[in-house]
């Protein structure tokens, strides 16, 4: 009741057998494997989704519905009621005992908005995981493609945004939302299928918020930040850049604020200002220049969206190594 963890809960187990056997897998996909690992091992977790189980990946085998015939249930159909959602979340974590986590998209986030500030207000473990999180979700259009919502979201105060960029990030990140019993999280998850970015062992590197997860062969002149589904992208801007002898690191970012909470001497190692800075985000740019400085660059979408198959939108609105290499060797010329 308490809701204090066992003192052994640990998903390293889980994450050495990802390490071992890596999976290209859309991170909703991979909270609902995580959430397999995580539901057998806490019993008090009660999941649940907005009439979008199938798409948010939020019921696993251990989770038989709770209905009113059988409250031994650990999953709520809410029906399309994304705020009543939020807010029974809220009455559980408050009564304690229960963990509550609860899926819908991340562009229904405005719906649920006063019940996760209120959450976050009053400091309350309850996780939502808001799928379908970028232009990646394509042929749904421009209505369902989150722009704005992820920066949004990262300006309430004592709310944790985690935008994993694969599988072993989005294990990381649901530990993290398990064990932080002073406020809510929001894991913000792809359809689209994801490369295993991540193959060694190591720490919960998403803990830091910002991370080096390639450091570049050359002499560094470029520190390229993104998130989520977009490191791929950085990642494949790196090596063009490499190529052209210009030296890049890539850094992972699925916290703003675990980073902020770092010490100086970590923040300035990761983003050094002696190179140019560049933001990859397939949302707004509006924001991330508190990281890549005024002189930076920032590749995003400061549109709404449109309807098309997620590979024709990311070509579209630029966000692609073939397009963003260019520019930033643009940058550096000048």
């Amino acid at each position: 009741m308490g809701g204090d963890l066992p003192a052994d809960f640990s998903l390293d187990a889980y994450i050495d057998g990802l390490i071992a056997a890596p999976q290209k897998v859309a991170t909703r996909k991979a909270s609902e494997l995580a959430l397999g690992a995580i539901n057998d091992l806490l019993p008090e977790t009660l999941g649940g989704s907005a009439d979008l189980t199938g798409s948010n990946n939020t019921k696993t085998k251990s989770t038989g519905p709770l209905t009113k015939d059988d409250y031994s249930g650990r999953y709520v159909y809410y029906g399309i009621r994304e705020f009543g959602m939020a807010c029974a979340m809220n009455g559980m974590a408050l009564h304690g005992g229960v963990i509550p986590y609860g899926g819908t998209f991340l562009v229904f986030s405005d719906y649920m908005r006063g019940g996760i500030r209120l959450a976050a207000l009053q400091q309350q473990r309850v996780i939502h995981v808001l799928t379908h999180d970028s232009i990646g979700l394509g042929e749904d259009g421009p209505t369902h493609q989150p722009i704005e919502h992820v920066m949004s979201l990262r300006m309430i105060p004592n709310l944790d945004v985690y935008r994993p960029a694969d599988i072993v990030e989005t294990a990381e990140c649901w530990e993290l939302a398990l064990k932080d019993m002073t406020g809510p999280s929001v894991l913000a998850l792809t359809r689209q299928n994801l490369p295993q970015l991540r193959t060694e062992k190591s720490e919960n590197l998403c803990a830091k918020g910002a991370y080096r997860l390639r450091a570049a062969t050359g002499d560094r002149r470029v520190v390229i930040m993104a998130t989520g589904s977009e490191v791929e992208i950085a990642v494949d801007t790196a090596k063009l850049l490499e190529e052209q002898g210009i030296g890049a690191d890539v850094v992972s970012m699925p916290s703003w604020a675990h980073f902020e909470a770092q010490p100086q001497s970590y923040k300035d190692d990761v983003l050094p200002y002696d190179v140019l800075r560049v933001s990859i985000e397939a949302g707004t740019t509006f924001g991330w220049e508190r990281h890549t400085g005024i002189g930076g660059l920032r590749f995003g979408i400061d549109s709404f969206g449109a309807s098309a198959p997620a590979e024709a939108l990311y070509d579209h609105f630029g966000l692609t190594a073939v397009k963003i290499a260019p520019q930033i060797v643009a940058a550096l010329d000048n």
